[in-house]
């Protein structure tokens, strides 16, 4: 008889459920379950209450809807038994988090507070805590914090502490009311499994905690804000326990809901691109993971701890055991090709792709690919979304140079997917020129199964020949392999991700190596690429800055 795991993909704007054959990594079948409530940026569910710029939200329900629905789905599409699955396993954006009371339900479930903004769960793309970020880092900065270190010199905006702290500094009776801030991850496998475990993935890379250290001293906390010394003893207690650690078995509430048997085992939550690593078979040093999507995060294994610019972190085995875990980011890249086709295609263009059968975003990417690197006159800056790594500032945003009165729209298109490139390159050179280095680069998501010509950009633009996953849902897979090893040897399972990765993962035959004469041209650009990334980006001219304070008050009046 086979045995199965299933692994649950919680992203931005849904989840998906994957059903996984344990003996090759086969995905057998699949559902995703869109997020009824979707991003809440604008106003909260049900009411008139409007929200700031930078704010993004979720509704925690329909993270449980995506388990009640889609877990079933998967079991019923493939004629799989509950009996033949031996467990699940999460993976989550983060930081996605949320405040909880004493009976771990989140505070917006509330009645008496669904009104108020800081109750809800706030998205990782949330990014109005940047004025807390600005100031934790410059506190930490003057009091020579070592942990700034781990972190690339900045702690983000994305991240947990900041967060907490903007809902202390705007909504001080929410932050008292609050038991205890959760990353969605650890609260979706509370509701599994009855009791609430916080994983060492989450709690390294996006709440400061080392496994040798702990969280930061109370002494700093204190120097954030009196009310925060005791944060982490009281808001943020709770074992910490590594991936592929058994989290519990499913209640039999969850159990009869999403079809498995009580008792099943649940892993402890992810992330979804750092369970996406030994989903491509990556369980060693000199390895770039790309998990490529409306952003792109980039993991990397190390056997050393070092100081790396603009890391989101570097976690002891925060991705695979006994090595120490890089993550890097871009925060935009999807988003961007997606933001262009929605607001910079004209009318003509919608037309003749739809004339032609094909997307707009086909269509723009045939057109764009008839070029050759230099030809459109433009270069770009991707920070349409700030910049996660390697400068860590959301303030910034994105530029086009070049544009003339002949640029056409799939030029600009081309432009864009480029400037995600040279991105990607700016985080390798980073980690090359401190010691971890590069040889090998694999891609997974949505992105590198639907664009060619963006691969063969990537391969181009860093030199590196790009290996792409063959599972439709890597992190999925990697969650379920997760699974697999909570389950243990026992169950048919396996004693270690490493073990779980050789016989599990999978990766295309097809690769995209790099053109030499296209990355002796690109090598120009991203020179240029470079000088306006530093000039822009470094403080020499803060223009970006000043736009934005000049934009806030707009902003803010039109959210009232």
């Amino acid at each position: 008889m086979s045995t199965y795991t299933i692994g649950v993909d919680f992203g931005t704007e849904s989840g998906r459920a994957v059903l996984v054959n344990i003996a090759d990594g086969a995905e057998v079948s699949e559902h995703v379950t869109p997020y009824r409530h979707g991003v809440i940026d604008s106003t909260l569910p049900n009411s008139d209450t409007k929200l700031e710029a930078e704010w993004a939200l979720q509704h925690p329900q329909d993270y449980v809807e995506v388990l009640t629905t889609s877990v079933p789905a998967v079991l019923k599409q493939a004629g799989v038994e509950a009996s033949e699955v031996i467990g699940v396993g999460i993976d989550f954006t983060a930081c996605t988090m949320l405040p909880v009371d004493e009976w771990g339900t989140p505070l917006c479930f509330h009645d008496e507070l669904k009104e108020r903004p800081h109750s809800w769960l706030k998205l990782w793309k949330h990014h109005a805590a940047q004025d807390e970020a600005n100031e934790l880092n410059r506190i930490a900065e003057e009091r020579g914090e070592d942990f700034l270190q781990r972190y690339g010199g900045k702690i983000s905006s994305e991240w947990m502490m900041a967060k907490i702290w903007q809902i202390l500094n705007e909504d001080a009776d929410m932050y008292e009311r609050t038991d205890l801030f959760l990353e969605a991850t650890d609260w979706v496998i509370a509701q599994m499994t009855g009791s609430i475990v916080r994983n060492s993935c989450t709690a390294g890379y996006k709440s400061i905690w080392h496994k040798q250290k702990g969280y930061p001293s109370e002494d700093f906390f204190k120097a954030l804000d009196p009310r925060l010394e005791k944060l982490t003893s009281t808001k943020l207690r709770g074992e910490i326990v590594p991936l592929g650690t058994r989290a519990g078995g499913l209640t039999e509430e969850m159990g009869e809901r999403m079809g498995l048997l009580p008792g099943t085992a649940v892993s402890v939550g992810n992330v979804d691109a750092h369970a996406a690593a030994p989903g491509v078979g990556v369980v060693s040093p000199g390895k770039l993971v790309m998990a490529m999507g409306t952003s792109i995060c980039h993991v990397v294994l190390s056997e050393r701890e070092t100081e790396v610019e603009g890391m989101c972190g570097v976690v002891e085995d925060g991705i695979i055991p006994g090595y120490f875990g890089y993550e890097a980011g871009q925060s935009a890249v999807g988003d961007i090709f997606a933001w262009f086709v929605k607001n910079g295609v004209p009318g003509e263009v919608e037309q003749a792709a739809e004339n032609a059968g094909v997307s707009i975003h086909q269509y723009l990417e045939e057109k764009a690919s008839l070029y050759k690197p230099g030809e459109t006159g433009l270069l770009a800056l991707d920070w349409m979304n700030g910049n996660r790594s390697v400068l860590v500032d959301t303030d910034l945003s994105g530029l086009i140079l070049g544009l003339t009165l002949q640029s056409k729209p799939e030029e600009i298109y081309r432009a864009l997917l480029e400037s995600t490139a040279f991105g990607t390159k700016k985080i390798i050179d980073a980690f090359n020129d401190n010691g971890i280095h590069i040889e090998e680069v694999y891609a997974c998501g949505g992105l590198p199964q639907k664009n060619k010509l963006l691969m063969q950009m990537y391969a181009d633009v860093t030199n590196l020949e790009i290996k792409v996953s063959a599972a439709s849902q890597t992190p999925a897979l990697g969650a379920a392999m997760f699974a697999a090893v909570a389950a243990g040897e026992e169950m048919g399972g396996f004693e270690s991700i490493t073990q779980a990765a050789q016989t599990m993962s999978r990766v295309r035959d097809e690769t995209f190596k790099p053109i030499p004469e296209n990355h002796q041209i690109y090598q120009k650009l991203y020179e240029e690429y470079t000088q306006l990334h530093d000039y822009f980006g470094r403080g020499e001219n803060d223009v970006m800055k000043r736009l934005r304070a000049l934009k806030a008050p707009k902003a803010i009046n039109q959210s009232t």
